[in-house]
């Protein structure tokens, strides 16, 4: 139990393997090879779990791989070629998280698919060999998963289906001998991907289609062997760049057209290339190819051409329609849209909403103080809701007792019609009327603020505040950063530039979502765009303007003069 190492190679040792050998627990290397051993592998050899190293090759051994393998949690290398064993291979060698070589190659009965649990194992890394089996089906997709092999080898068997894309994900892959097999359909160009290979052989497979010219993006490839498939059309010119191809056989095809000249070409032989692509033509003199005739190259020409064109054809066909679908459902909607803005909209020309008088009146019920929102110096502020629309209004009425409050109405008006930004009030529109009781009667409507002003949130009427009346610090800081986004605007990016004048916490509006509206621009200023700041704080001398208090003096004077 304490032997480590059993090594029984080229020695004409026959027999069986005793079912005893999984006493030897203490084994790290177990080789029996080159020899005249028969019979089964033994379910005790599961028991030697710190094997790193098992070769069983070149024997006569028989029957099914014991699943038991899979508890050598320890093994790195498995060497079972050259034998009889036969059967499925057991998906339990997918336990074998530190295998990075497996061979199981040349075991002619050995059969069914490759299991995908040894397609799993990222850790395989040297090379992974179960040619000349009996292996069937598709090529999984976790093949891709092998992402640190250097040797694909599964030539000789029965694999069918296509060669899955996923093997783009092998991209340190140097061979890849997929040949002797049931392939079909084309070479994926996900192959491309894999930069460092050097040996690829499809050969006598059913692949068809053309053979793809982005296989020259693979500098390194050295042989390339594709014969005794069905591909068609030409042999790809760029080719001949690579310089590492040493080695190419595209023999017994349905290749056509001509055979360049240069690159790997300058050597290579009839058997090579022509043998089995009788409509070949041209190439190096020595493989007696007649001369491709301009007949020959114009009917290719020809033949590209009307293809070509009957792409084009098509392709412009389907654009045309997609084109015409396109401008008729933009035509629709356009067509909807006026229609719509038609009746929302009024004719005038700046497409504000025309409301009058007698409207504003009855959706106020007649301005009642069940409907004031607020009263200040320049008038009143009446919550309205219009006949026939499912909409809140603010209508901010001007006093017009004194003259300085129809010049506010005047600035403001002004103002809302420079302005736009998420964070001011929006204005729906003006009145400039006569009252029922024929007095002059001016109004502006905006967008109803539900949660009323900053003022009453932060001065509640209440004693005891509660939840419902309380601002938490989030709803503070956004409430800040909105004024701050409404100042940024007015002062620097609105053009002409407008100075507020006025900002305090009841002209703060607050939407539905609590994001705040600056409002009130009854006393703002506009800066033209061609007069100094220092011309315009030059009336300062008319007197205070704004809420004092509010605003930082410096600030304040400095702004509002």
């Amino acid at each position: 139990t304490t032997l480590q190492e059993l090594y029984l190679l080229d020695s004409r040792v026959s027999g069986v393997i005793p079912a005893d050998i999984g006493n030897l627990v203490g084994l790290t290397r177990l080789a029996i090879a080159n020899n005249y051993i028969s019979g089964v592998i033994p379910e005790s050899i599961g028991k030697l779990e710190n094997l790193v190293e098992l070769a069983l090759y070149n024997n006569s051994l028989s029957g099914l791989i014991p699943p038991s393998i899979g508890n050598l949690s320890q093994l790195n290398r498995l060497y079972a070629y050259y034998g009889n064993l036969e059967g499925p291979i057991p998906a339990s060698l997918g336990e074998l998280k530190n295998l990075f070589l497996l061979d199981l190659s040349t075991n002619y009965r050995l059969n069914g698919s490759i299991p995908r649990e040894i397609l799993k194992l990222s850790g395989l890394s040297w090379y992974l060999d179960l040619s000349y089996n009996s292996l069937s089906g598709p090529l999984a997709n976790e093949v891709g998963s092998l992402a640190n092999l250097n040797q694909l080898i599964l030539s000789g068997n029965q694999l069918s289906g296509k060669i899955p894309d996923s093997i783009q994900n092998c991209r340190v892959l140097d061979w890849l001998l997929l040949d002797n097999n049931l392939f079909e359909g084309s070479i994926p160009r996900s192959l491309t991907n894999i930069k460092g290979l050097s040996k690829l052989n499809l050969t006598m497979n059913k692949l068809s289609g053309n053979i793809p010219e982005a296989l020259a993006s693979i500098g390194n490839l050295q042989e390339l062997y594709l014969a005794h498939n069905d591909f068609s059309g030409s042999i790809p010119a760029v080719l001949q760049n690579l310089t590492s191809l040493s080695k190419l056989d595209l023999s017994f095809n349905n290749l056509q057209g001509e055979v360049p000249d240069g690159g790997v070409f300058r050597n290579i032989t009839y058997v090579a290339v022509v043998a089995g692509n009788i409509n070949l033509c041209g190439g190096r003199p020595q493989l007696h190819l007649v001369p491709c005739s301009k007949s020959h190259i114009s009917k290719n020409r020809k033949k590209m051409l009307k293809s070509l064109v009957i792409s084009l054809a098509t392709v412009g066909t389907i654009l045309l329609s997609l084109l015409v679908i396109v401008l008729v459902w933009i035509l629709r909607r356009k067509l909807r849209q006026s229609k719509k803005t038609l009746v929302k909209y009024s004719v005038a020309e700046n497409h504000y909403e025309r409301i009058p008088y007698h409207a504003l009146l009855r959706g106020t019920n007649e301005f009642s103080d069940t409907n004031l929102l607020g009263r200040g110096s320049y008038g009143a502020v009446y919550k309205c809701v219009l006949e026939n629309e499912d909409r809140t209004l603010a209508i901010k009425v001007f006093n017009l007792g004194q003259s300085r409050y129809s010049k506010s109405f005047e600035v403001e008006c002004e103002a809302m019609r420079r302005i736009r930004h998420r964070c001011l009030i929006k204005i729906i529109t003006s009145c400039s009327s006569v009252d029922h009781q024929g007095e002059e009667f001016k109004a502006l409507v905006f967008e109803f603020m539900p949660n009323g002003n900053l003022d009453g949130w932060l001065h509640p009427k209440s004693q005891e505040p509660t939840t419902n009346d309380t601002l938490s610090l989030a709803q503070r800081l956004d409430i800040a950063i909105n004024i701050v986004d409404a100042v940024e605007y007015l002062h620097i990016y609105c053009q002409p530039l407008v100075i507020h004048c006025d900002l305090k916490p009841s002209n703060i509006l607050l939407a539905d979502d609590m994001s705040a509206r600056v409002g009130d621009f009854g006393i703002s200023r506009i800066l033209q765009e061609n007069t100094s700041e220092r011309v315009q704080t030059s009336y300062s001398t008319i007197g205070i303007k704004g809420s004092i208090g509010y605003v930082a003096p410096g600030v304040w004077r400095r702004l509002c003069g």
